[in-house]
């Protein structure tokens, strides 16, 4: 029998209908009325999918044009990863490492609103006394500022529904349960519902909410994956390790970009601003040391200036190894690969050793050429100018390729007191610099000479 097909028995008085035999049919009370038949399945749910109702259909030019209002939140790096500022009911998820400040970022975001936005910190880790001993640290306002002790998210969602808040704050959301879940907090099942919740919360009442999540010993958000496609926007809270940076990315955005990049400084009265983030990156202490060299990354519309140090050595034992930190490995190979082949300079029995100067992680090819003068740079044991850049994407031909928006990076440097820049050879207009083109690797060994 299919799959689809059942028995079940009818009242032949009645036509009621039952899974199992009886002597009496429950419905009309008469003896001996059941009769064997069968059914389908299938069509059964096809009927009833046909006496429910259509859903609503809306015509877009029958919508109304709303204009994307934003909200700053007091801090102009957290505003450029958020595309320009908060939006109402958006449901944002912001994660990082334990201890690295993202209950620090949320009270200052909920602090830098202004006096006429109301706030709900909802906190399921802390008591009211901690929180308020970091918003005074912070320095912040708490007149539109409330706070809430609880874990049950429909107790959550009732209270924003009678305050009618315009950002709540959820601290954070591996704590938070829905009581119609039979599970612990923190399960797959708990974080899915609970986020659902808070969804229906942002969208229906025009609320913005802030998720604050916790990851993984592998750097992924701890939860179902999900939760990453119901939130709207996903935050990044990195920390930069030799000093106390900390970088904001987005993951996703559905209201701007995930290119671009903040940099906050941990200080003993929260995040603070770092208006000129390439200082960070910028190693003044390699003055004159062979093997370092300047180069300038994209990070969505910010330009950073930032410093790579090779290390060439001879091979003791083995094949050669290559080691990068903050530069991509692969990357790193094909680089030592073109130059040993298209130049002059033997890396096959060398170990070389790349690293970018502040923690940085580089994806952008602009930066070979500044890898290619440091690599060269310390196989030759010359010095690299502190006041060069070095821009450009090398081919496997060791041709050097223009690069995007090569005129806003120059204009970085000259801002910066550089100045001298090798750059591909390519038209530029309005720089200032002193500019050295080249087509290939064997004009570059030929300038680090």
């Amino acid at each position: 029998m299919s799959a689809g097909i059942k028995t079940i028995f009818i009242c032949s008085n009645c036509d009621a209908q039952f899974p199992k035999w009886s002597g009496r049919c429950l419905e009309c009370g008469s003896w001996g009325t059941l009769n064997s038949g069968v059914t389908d399945a299938k069509s059964e749910k096809k009927e009833a999918a046909k006496k429910l109702g259509g859903a609503i259909v809306l015509d877009f030019n029958s919508i109304p044009d709303t204009a994307l209002a934003r909200q700053r939140t007091g801090s102009e790096e957290i505003d450029r990863v958020l595309g320009g500022g908060l939006v109402p009911g958006s449901l944002i998820l912001l994660s990082g490492e334990p201890g690295i400040g993202k209950s620090t970022l949320a009270a200052q975001i909920a602090g830098g609103l202004g006096n006429k936005i109301m706030t709900i910190y909802v906190s399921g880790e802390e008591s009211a006394g901690q929180v308020k001993s970091r918003l005074q640290r912070l320095n912040t306002d708490f007149s539109q500022l409330k706070f809430v002790s609880e874990t049950n998210a429909e107790k959550i969602c009732s209270t924003a529904l009678k305050l009618k808040p315009d950002i709540v704050i959820i601290d954070s959301i591996q704590t938070v349960y829905s009581a119609l879940i039979p599970a612990e907090a923190g399960s797959v099942s708990q974080i899915r519902a609970a986020a659902v919740k808070f969804l229906e919360l942002s969208k229906e009442n025009n609320i913005a909410v802030i998720l604050i999540g916790h990851i993984t010993k592998d750097g992924q958000v701890a939860g179902p994956k999900s939760l990453e496609h119901i939130v709207d926007t996903v935050l990044y809270l990195e920390n930069e390790n030799t000093n106390n940076y900390c970088l904001l990315r987005a993951t996703k955005n559905r209201f701007g970009s995930v290119n671009e990049l903040g940099v906050l400084e941990m200080t003993g009265t929260g995040f603070k601003e770092v208006k000129n983030p390439s200082r960070i990156f910028l190693d003044s202490g390699s003055a004159n040391i062979s093997g370092s060299a300047i180069g300038c990354v994209l990070e969505g519309t910010r330009p950073f200036m930032v410093d790579l140090q090779a290390l060439v050595t001879k091979t003791v034992f083995g094949y050669p190894q290559r080691k990068a930190s903050g530069f991509d490995l692969n990357r790193l190979q094909v680089l030592s690969s073109v130059i040993t082949k298209r130049t002059k300079i033997n890396l096959t029995t060398q170990d070389i050793i790349l690293n970018v100067v502040g923690g940085l992680r580089i994806s952008d090819p602009a930066l070979d050429l500044a890898a290619c003068a440091a690599i060269i740079s310390s196989s030759l044991n010359k010095t690299w100018g502190r006041r060069t850049v070095a821009l450009g994407e090398v081919g496997l031909g060791a041709e050097v390729r223009n690069v995007f928006k090569l005129e806003m990076r120059l204009k970085e440097a000259e801002r910066l007191g550089f100045e001298a820049a090798v750059i591909p050879d390519v038209e530029v207009k309005g720089s200032k610099l002193r500019l050295m083109k080249i087509k290939n690797l064997d004009e570059l060994a030929e300038i680090i000479k």
